[in-house]
């Protein structure tokens, strides 16, 4: 599936500010559906005795519900009305805030972390660093992170081999719409993702070069769980409705002919590809 963060590389800026403010449309199913970060990942990133962590483009609070509980005071920052009420209600611990990593409603030097889970590729590299520096404590540390389907994964070589075989098939849908569905789900299924999952520190501000490392697992998910997810992709959200339709059922129909259908699960590998880079003291 295409990643969010391979898209907003190519988008003009007008473009991309509609697809960071389509999600809140869909905020019942954004919850529902987009995987969190494996508390690994977390782990890795949180430094020792952390006592104020922000969750920044918070979302409905995925990685906020992991963070509670592991550090005293967790802020979400988000800037969607409607997902941070959702998030509000599902995680009422932590303190939500309407804000973006370009401005924070924070004091100086006030976090410990700052971690933006599934969502840096949607902010301004240059403002956001330095709005970043401006809320973590001298020596904090900034957290960069993606989850997803693993597109090195069994699976995605599963669909990758199924689209071919679609492709050449002509077969025609329910709907009577060729296999136009295919060729957009040939694109999400194909587009590269790896290389847009960095953390970049420019010259110019204060943290030092980023580490990184990769978490793996496996999730086993439904046909309806499969689309679900696919129905949280920004391409997706604002596809005109016919279009997102055809999507839906060349997906459907793909994975009908691989026997997932009802309650049958297959097993999906997940990456969570993760950077840290400090600030200096």
């Amino acid at each position: 599936m295409t990643d969010d963060a391979a898209e907003s590389a190519t988008l003009t800026p007008e473009e991309k500010a509609r697809r960071a403010g389509s999600f809140g449309g869909i905020a019942a199913q954004y919850e529902r559906y987009r995987p969190g970060p494996p508390l690994a990942a977390v782990d890795w990133i949180l430094p020792e005795g952390a006592q104020t962590v922000v969750d920044l483009g918070a979302g409905t609070g995925a990685l906020t519900r992991l963070l509670v509980g592991r550090v005293p005071h967790v802020v979400a920052v988000e800037p969607d009305d409607r997902m941070r009420a959702l998030l509000s209600e599902a995680v009422p611990a932590a303190r939500a805030v309407a804000g973006r990593g370009e401005s924070m409603p924070l004091p100086d030097a006030s976090a410990d972390a700052v971690i933006a889970s599934t969502s840096w590729h949607w902010m301004d590299l240059v403002p956001t660093l330095t709005e970043v520096a401006r809320v973590l404590v001298p020596g904090g540390d900034l957290g960069v992170l993606w989850s997803g389907p693993d597109p090195q994964a069994a699976f995605m070589a599963q669909a990758q081999d199924a689209m071919r075989a679609f492709g050449q098939s002509g077969v025609t849908g329910e709907t009577g719409e060729t296999d136009e569905g295919a060729a957009v789900l040939a694109h999400a299924i194909n587009d590269p993702v790896a290389g847009h999952q960095v953390l970049e520190i420019p010259p110019g501000v204060p943290f030092d070069q980023p580490e990184s490392t990769e978490f793996k697992w496996d999730q086993a998910l439904t046909a309806d769980d499969l689309l679900g997810l696919l129905g949280t992709f920004s391409w997706v959200i604002v596809m005109d409705d016919d279009a997102r339709r055809g999507l839906y059922e060349t997906a459907r129909t793909l994975l009908r002919q691989d026997g997932v259908v009802g309650d049958v699960t297959i097993d999906v590998g997940y990456s969570a590809t993760v950077w840290k880079a400090r600030r200096h003291s």
